[in-house]
């Protein structure tokens, strides 16, 4: 009796696992649809940065955000961000498949690679995942890209990664970077100045826009370029 009574245990378990599994995706699918017309109040890279404020003691940290919709983003700004981190963003579903490739190539020879995140896969990390390079945050993020792109339109992902990115320690979004930075709104960037901003984000704990370092004014002067050779109107599309 004993013998039989276990495949029944086993199919019990599979189907309470199979519901939580159902209930947590209705959940996120839930969640993802509110934020689309909702401001995220905050998001799992923030909270980490708190916590680990907490834990070190950092009475004088404070993190500084504000929230402005797109269309109180200057377009300079906008286009330099992603001639930065992602310049087919407007083409792409949510994965650069060439610019992984070409990663994949340099770490199998040994070459220090620049990444292949895409601004989606950046939204859905900062939103919900950790820093890490694992295989089941990858996953996770894989995932997510795939709903956003689906859920969202482009424009949102665009807005949302403009305001949650980090520019600096405790600084996120675009309009907090650039009170902080030049005392000036988002609305008001010269195209020299949201160059800058841009060429912090692949380190922002590292690299700074108020004292920048010769590789930060370098990456500054790629990002002019690359934004001047794809065009004013690169980011018409984006809806």
């Amino acid at each position: 009796m004993k013998r039989a009574a276990e495949p029944s245990r086993w199919r019990r378990l599979a189907r309470r696992l199979s519901r939580l599994t159902l209930g947590a995706f209705v959940a996120l699918l839930a969640a993802l649809l509110v934020l689309r017309v909702l401001d995220p109040p905050t998001t799992a890279f923030m909270l980490q940065r708190r916590l680990d404020a907490w834990r070190g003691d950092e009475r004088r940290f404070s993190l500084r955000q504000q929230w402005v919709a797109l269309e109180h983003i200057d377009p300079a700004l906008q286009l330099a961000v992603v001639a930065s981190e992602d310049q087919k963003f407007p083409r792409h579903s949510g994965f650069d498949v060439e610019a992984i490739a070409d990663a994949v190539e340099d770490r199998f020879e040994g070459r220090s690679s620049r990444g292949a995140s895409t601004l989606t896969q950046q939204v859905a990390k900062n939103l919900f995942l950790w820093p890490g390079q694992s295989f089941l945050r990858k996953g996770l993020e894989a995932g997510l890209t795939v709903l956003l792109e689906l859920l969202w339109p482009k424009r949102r992902i665009l807005e949302v990664y403009l305001n949650v990115a980090e520019f600096g320690d405790g600084v996120y979004g675009v309009e907090a970077a650039c009170r902080a930075s030049f005392g000036k709104s988002a609305r008001h960037v010269t195209a020299e100045e949201a160059a800058l901003l841009a060429a912090v984000l692949p380190a922002p704990k590292k690299r700074s826009v108020r004292q920048p370092s010769e590789v930060v004014k370098a990456r500054a002067a790629w990002v002019v370029d690359q934004a001047r050779a794809l065009g004013p109107r690169w980011l018409d599309d984006v809806r």
